[in-house]
């Protein structure tokens, strides 16, 4: 009788979980579609990112079976397990048919938001749909030596993390070297540069990080309008948690939320510097 109390109480708690995690996830949809209808745009113009760092690997699992494709890490090392995780996870149900299986996106795509460190790039190609965070001629150097002895593989897909703000704290490369940086990608036959990507100081009120989102869209808008990189190079990653409506309403297509999807109300959720 005990056994089949604390079963019953364990599937009520996880079916309060799961709906949980669904409500947070549908109202970050719902954000995300009212900004792209504030900037004249509509919601399937807007990818959302969802950062899974300080996410369990449970709720992980959940937000894929409801169907979400495009995760993001910050380590390597992260993303290569949670990747294998989830490739398995995904194989096992659609071979049993379990319930949800029908929901479960055709492909889980990963994006490498953190600095990527030369010495990893080698863990990373074949499994990291698009790196965010190229911020150096070197770095290109070495995703263009490994990538380029791959037989087969397409090119590795990127963005080129720009410092609008100038924080010493951040990576990327100033914006006046920003569009010299996509030139020279442009000619690396295993490489393709796809777009901008630029992190926002980290404040309480959102609206103070306008002027930085829209500097990048700017700087993003005269790289297009010059033809680098070629049509391809079409995404604007700006905005996280704290400020991914005024990202969009700047222009970004791209956001990378983490803790207000998984993040219970109340919740200590990793430090507070580092929020996604």
């Amino acid at each position: 009788m005990l056994t089949n109390m604390q079963d019953a109480t364990d599937t009520t708690m996880e079916t309060s979980a799961t709906n949980s995690l669904r409500e947070r996830y549908e109202k970050v949809k719902a954000k995300v579609a009212a900004a792209a209808e504030r900037s004249g745009r509509s919601a399937n113009s807007i990818m959302l990112v969802a950062v899974t760092k300080y996410a369990s690997m449970d709720q992980v699992r959940e937000l894929v079976k409801l169907g979400h494709a495009d995760l993001a890490e910050s380590q390597v090392q992260n993303l290569m397990q949670r990747a294998a995780q989830l490739d398995e996870f995904v194989q096992r149900h659609r071979e049993l048919g379990q319930s949800g299986a029908t929901t479960l996106p055709e492909q889980v795509r990963w994006h490498m938001i953190g600095h990527l460190q030369r010495n990893k790039v080698r863990k990373a190609i074949g499994v990291i749909r698009l790196v965010h965070s190229l911020d150096s001629l070197r770095l290109a150097e070495e995703l263009q030596a490994i990538a380029g002895r791959i037989e087969g593989e397409d090119p590795v897909e990127l963005l080129i993390q720009v410092n609008i703000s100038g924080e010493k704290s951040k990576y990327g490369v100033a914006p006046a070297a920003a569009r010299h940086l996509v030139e020279q990608i442009d000619t690396m036959l295993a490489l393709r540069p796809r777009g901008l990507m630029c992190m926002a100081p980290l404040t309480e009120d959102p609206e103070e990080v306008r002027p930085v989102f829209s500097r990048c869209q700017e700087l993003f808008d005269d790289i297009r309008r010059a033809g680098v990189g070629g049509e391809k190079f079409n995404i604007l990653s700006m905005g996280m948690t704290n400020d991914y409506e005024v990202a969009i309403e700047c222009g970004a297509n791209l956001v990378r939320v983490g803790s207000a999807i998984f993040k219970e109300d109340g919740e200590t959720y990793g430090p507070q510097n580092s929020k996604s």
